[in-house]
């Protein structure tokens, strides 16, 4: 009886110890390749310990994770590791000493590292995020000159080419698109010649990666559509003369919002063009909209309701908050911006014109909010909603390759009206250096 007595206490006291003495386990791991970075998430239901150090020669990165489980969704992460990864040659997992399970990411070059937390949101429980940024990053004004010397070839992620080497490195976040912050492009005879004669369009397809975006009923993401819509429209407009659309997303991987702005201002785009499918409370909500940056407050509760939503996506992408990039945040807080917003506010109401030409519009005028994406002190932006994602009968479309066409071809249409109004006044723009 005594025996059985001291099991039973045992017994109560294992399931009483703390869950923190429990391995973790990783319910998914997942990895977002892309010429700008590579990001590697782990998902928990607790936070994770680490330590990430770097070995040279090889170049090699070591995350030492404490206290997680090694099998599962873990053992599958180094099959998630393909050959054209641009960062990662290839990944080794194993126990290293009780209690501490070590990643080994074998590097194809040398790289500037980011390991974050995360805390849950949205769907996502407790999220580990490794941004692996290029060492030398790639640059997008490099990448627009490419396209410009071979106009029939349409430059993607895996195929940019890479900046010079600068003279000093900067730390910041996002690398990906602030490679110039304090190294910026200087003019020269063949950059100012691109510049005269070329209208440049910045195409920047809504959320990615980590950031689904809003989703239907259906199963479709509102990532997916977005940036099928910003490729065609990048082909109408790379087979027009005198204008280039640069894509600011070429795959799936996440970009933060203010980054988004940057990478647009890099390569000195005249006009920036935010395309979304979102979802809204109300089923039956259809239609196009066009939206443009107000300083003083939403046009509408829905607009606001809308502004709030596209907002949080830097949280549900993920953004390592504890790096500052004072280049990125002199960028965003000039809100001196009138003539850009009434610039914005015409550009818009000829997309919209455009747009319900061949769909019905939600508002029958361009609507204003404070989305931080359209926050650029001197490129006029709009925001298109192409369509609700969240209607089902808008959700088919969406996903019809013809339909993405005609949005495409309705707000190159819109593009195309405005300068014909408002001519492009000739600027140095790859000359700018602030």
């Amino acid at each position: 009886m005594f025996k059985l007595a001291v099991k039973l206490i045992t017994l109560l006291l294992l399931l009483w110890l703390p869950q923190a003495q429990a391995a973790i386990a990783i319910s998914s791991a997942r990895v977002w390749p892309a010429q700008d970075y590579t990001r590697l998430t782990l998902e928990s239901k607790q936070p994770i310990r680490y330590n990430l150090f770097t070995i040279k020669n090889p170049d090699r990165l070591v995350i030492d994770l404490e206290e997680i489980e090694l099998h599962g969704a873990l053992d599958e992460l180094a099959n998630k590791i393909g050959s054209d990864n641009p960062h990662i040659k290839s990944a080794r997992i194993g126990r290293f000493k009780p209690g501490v399970v070590r990643l080994v990411l074998d590097l194809k070059t040398e790289v500037n590292p980011q390991l974050f937390n995360l805390k849950p949101i949205a769907e996502y429980g407790y999220r580990l995020v490794l941004d692996i940024y290029p060492a030398i990053p790639a640059d997008p004004l490099m990448a627009l000159i490419h396209s410009e010397s071979k106009p029939s070839e349409t430059p993607s992620a895996s195929t940019m080419p890479i900046a010079p080497e600068p003279k000093k490195i900067v730390d910041v976040i996002p690398k990906a698109v602030s490679a110039v912050a304090e190294n910026h492009i200087k003019t020269d005879k063949s950059l100012t010649e691109i510049s005269a004669r070329t209208l440049v369009i910045a195409i920047d397809a809504g959320h990615g990666g980590e950031d689904p975006g809003a989703h239907g009923r259906g199963g479709t993401y509102e990532k997916n559509v977005t940036l099928a819509i910003a490729r065609k429209l990048k082909e109408l407009m790379d087979d027009m003369p005198g204008m280039r659309g640069v894509l600011i997303r070429n795959g799936d991987y996440f970009i933060p919002l203010g980054g988004r702005v940057v990478k647009a201002r890099q390569v000195h785009a005249d006009l920036f063009v935010s395309i979304h499918a979102d979802a809204f409370i109300k089923p039956d909500a259809s239609g196009s909209s066009v939206f443009a940056l107000s300083e003083h407050g939403a046009t509408s509760a829905a607009a606001r309701w809308l502004a709030k939503n596209e907002n949080e996506a830097d949280l549900i992408g993920g953004v390592n908050i504890a790096v500052k990039d004072p280049y990125l945040a002199r960028t965003l807080l000039d809100l001196s911006q009138t003539a850009t917003i009434n610039d914005s506010l015409k550009l818009g109401k000829y997309v919209l014109g455009e747009l319900g030409g061949m769909n019905n519009l939600h508002r029958g005028f361009v609507e204003q909010a404070g989305f931080a994406v359209l926050k650029s002190p001197d490129i006029p932006s709009i925001l298109v909603e192409t369509a609700f994602i969240s209607n089902p009968a808008e959700e088919q479309r969406l996903n019809d390759a013809e339909y993405q066409e005609k949005l495409a071809r309705a707000i190159l249409g819109g593009i195309k009206h405005y300068f014909a109004q408002n001519p492009a006044l000739s600027k140095p723009r790859l000359a700018r250096n602030d």
